[in-house]
This record gives structure tokens, sequence and C-alpha cells, in this order.
């Protein structure tokens, strides 16, 4: 199974053991990685002055978070990585959409106790996701 494997990230502990664990499954089934991170708004703020101006957005910010994972995740895998618009499990759908994906991995964070009855990611990319679904066992990572 070649392809492309989609995991989210956020910078938590959780989304790192998932991106691990679709990370082990991409060299597994000699498929490539793709992280991606979620932004919800277009806020911006500038910092500085003068021509010494620098400006900070949601869409850096996620960008940056994708990077680093993915850079912590290389290897013989190809890893590549996005931000990308709409809260986490629109944006990991519409990824894996527009990848062709072979499969979406996430963590089963807050899929226990009350979360289970309001919704997770998991949840659900799991119900409307246009491929597979890996749910990543992440709770010990926390």
């Amino acid at each position: 199974m070649s392809g492309i494997i989609v995991v989210g990230v956020d910078g938590s502990g959780t989304a790192k053991k998932a991106a691990e664990a679709a990370r082990d499954l991409a060299a597994a089934l000699g498929a490539s990685l793709h992280v991606v991170s979620a932004f919800d708004s277009d806020r911006t703020e500038v910092f500085g002055s003068g021509s010494d101006q620098w400006i900070v957005s949601d869409a850096d910010d996620a960008e940056n978070v994708a990077r680093t994972v993915a850079g912590s995740l290389a290897g013989d895998t190809k890893v590549t990585y996005s931000a990308a618009r709409g809260k986490p499990a629109e944006a990991l759908i519409k990824e894996a959409g527009r990848l062709d994906a072979r499969m979406i991995v996430v963590g089963n964070r807050r899929m226990r106790g009350i979360g289970r009855v309001l919704g997770s990611v998991a949840n659900s990319v799991a119900h409307n996701a246009p491929c597979d679904v890996y749910i990543a066992n992440t709770y010990d990572a926390d």
C-alpha cells in the first residue's frame, strides 16, 4: 500500500504520539506521511516598527507546528507538512481529499467520558473521512 498517510498535529504530546504512530505506519506500508496543523482564523499581529516589522498569523503558527513535528519524524519515510484552514477535523478531511490520501491517523484524545458524548476530532474524522482512518492510542502521552 503506497500512497499518503495524513496526520493532524497541534503541538500537544498526544498529537506527537499520533504522528509517531503515523510515521511507523507509513514506513511499514511504504507510504509517505503528510503532517497537517489546522488554524481556524485569519488573525494576524504586527510586531516591531519601521523597517523592523514582522507579521505573525495563525496560519504561520500552524505551519510552524506542522514543520516542527515533520522535522522530528524525519527518517527513511518521506514527510511533508502544511497548515490547513478550518477546525481540526474539517482540515484533516479536506487535506486527505486534496492529497487523495489512503489513510488519516488521529489520536484517541477526548474519546472517553463526556468527550465521547460531545464528540472529538477522531469521532468526526471517522464519520466523515474520504479514506481509511486509524485511531492511535495516545492516552499515555500527556
